[in-house]
């Protein structure tokens, strides 16, 4: 499996390859969060926060199956909130989720938004390392996320 492989589009949250990606981001989240994962208890955004004008969902596929997932809501003015990030571990190390990440803030950047801000947990210390090698800076924390342990914000040009 190469890169070049990969298809990543913009669709509805709700979309099938969606529910896919989102449901097995959530069971990953439930097995490696040593105090385990309560979708209900998140807190985090709607779905429908990612869906336009305030938002947008991608997905990557590799050859018509969804590999990865990320998703871009308006936070507030100016500012951008990047949520749901996942890439399915068959893929891993293919560079998958750097091109995720650069097609949301891509996205961002069309949206007129100056930063995009994010937080993720420790364990998933893949995800923080990609994000820090993005140019991400810890930040304060900016929500009450139960399951966050950094927060990040990058400038965007």
């Amino acid at each position: 499996m190469r890169a070049s492989s990969v298809v990543v589009t913009s669709i509805s949250a709700h979309d099938p390859a969606a529910c896919v990606c989102l449901d097995r981001y959530f069971d990953e989240l439930a097995t490696r969060f040593p105090e385990g994962f309560d979708r209900e208890g998140d807190g985090a955004a709607d779905v429908d926060d990612f869906n336009p004008p305030a938002g947008v969902f991608i997905v990557a596929q590799i050859f018509g199956e969804p590999a990865g997932c990320g998703a871009l809501r308006t936070f507030s003015p100016g500012i951008g909130e990047i949520k749901r990030m996942w890439v399915s571990p068959e893929v891993r190390g293919l560079g998958v989720g750097r091109r995720l990440l650069e097609v949301l803030e891509d996205e961002a950047r069309e949206r007129k938004l100056r930063f995009v801000r994010l937080d993720t947990h420790s364990s998933l210390f893949q995800a923080l390392q990609l994000y820090r090698t993005a140019g991400y800076r810890d930040i304060p924390p900016y929500n009450a996320s139960p399951y966050a342990h950094h927060w990040l914000e990058k400038p965007l040009a």
